[in-house]
């Protein structure tokens, strides 16, 4: 894929948020592949901003593990691996847990109503890279638990480095999103119910499942 592909999303609030979003669905989507050199110059004028948007929005996605620096090829889109996968799910499968019984104890109805509202617009949402930042949206209500958290911070890189991976797992395997749908559902009710046993072991579920697609994308030849 080349940056000639690009198809830019609906402007946002400002420059930023608009080159942050189009890069980040087209690498989601899988417009923008991996080892993909991201050319400030050229992106700004594809765009029609400058290219202190385009740098700061590299920036974003480098934090986010979707973008890397190389010291001579400049920013390029990650590449993906399947031993980087299953090592970020063996970390999410250890940590997640801890973060659902943490949130339990503290989470509120008006965060629910907003998971419930982001579950919502994944049901009937058709293109692949807004339901995968819709799933991430979704899961970061879970992780709200205060100000300076590390552990909310180490899983939302993680969930950030999984995103791409969870994107070409769908393609691979569409059947994965409505059930991704009906246990999104679950979870809420789960939560609202302050069934934390019930939350821990669904969570489980869900990463061991998206897991399994990724790996049968990979055996695809989807995943390098």
């Amino acid at each position: 894929m080349t940056l000639s592909n690009l198809r830019p999303v609906g402007r946002s609030r400002t420059a930023h948020e608009y080159v942050l979003g189009t890069l980040r669905s087209a690498i989601l989507g899988g417009t923008l592949a991996g080892g993909t050199r991201l050319v400030q110059a050229e992106l700004a004028s594809q765009l029609g901003v400058s290219t202190t948007p385009v740098r700061e929005a590299l920036r974003d996605m480098a934090s986010e593990g979707l973008v890397v620096f190389d010291p001579h090829r400049g920013a390029i889109v990650r590449p993906l691996d399947m031993e980087e996968v299953r090592e970020i799910y063996e970390l999410r499968i250890t940590l997640e847990p801890l973060m659902v019984r943490r949130v339990a104890e503290v989470i509120t109805d008006e965060q629910l109503d907003r998971a419930d509202g982001l579950a919502a617009r994944m049901r009937i949402e058709t293109n692949l890279s807004t339901w995968v930042e819709l799933n991430r949206e979704f899961h970061s209500v879970f992780s709200e638990i205060g100000e300076g958290s590390r552990l909310a911070g180490i899983l939302a890189s993680l969930r950030d480095s999984a995103s791409a991976y969870v994107s070409l797992s769908l393609e691979a395997r569409p059947e994965q999103v409505p059930q991704a749908n009906h246990e999104h559902d679950e979870l809420i009710k789960l939560y609202r119910e302050r069934d934390t046993d019930g939350a821990v072991e669904l969570t489980l579920q869900h990463l061991r499942s998206t897991l399994a697609a990724i790996e049968e994308a990979h055996e695809r030849g989807g995943i390098g």
